[in-house]
């Protein structure tokens, strides 16, 4: 799940349902969230709602498998990056689903019709 989904879900924004059967269907052990995914999400969370409400999202991202970004990671990112024309934080999240076979789930355009995404 990248951030867009979480976003969706912790601001109940109008995708929140398609996102929330996904979650709802989930252990959240099951669900690989790259660091990335939560700096993204507290970023975009604390000024909307105000620290606590970030704070309180990270906590959900951290009972699932918080995946961080290593050497290795980082390479298979950046050939991400070259064969599919992602940006480095789309590529760090592709990236880390890749690793673990899962699925992508997420609404962002530049990921739209990639292998192993499924868009919202």
């Amino acid at each position: 799940m990248d951030s867009y989904g979480w976003i969706e879900r912790f601001l109940e924004g109008p995708k929140a349902a398609s996102y929330n059967r996904v979650f709802d269907s989930t252990e959240p052990a099951e669900i690989a969230t790259s660091v990335v995914t939560m700096y993204e999400v507290y970023r975009r969370l604390k000024p909307l709602k105000g620290e606590s409400a970030a704070l309180e999202a990270v906590v959900h991202l951290k009972a699932t498998t918080l995946v961080p970004l290593d050497d290795l990671l980082a390479l298979e990112a950046a050939d991400y990056s070259l064969s599919l024309g992602l940006h480095f934080a789309d590529a760090i999240v592709y990236a880390t689903a890749r690793r673990f076979g899962a699925e992508l789930h997420t609404s962002d355009p530049d990921l739209r019709n990639k292998p192993g995404v499924v868009f919202h």
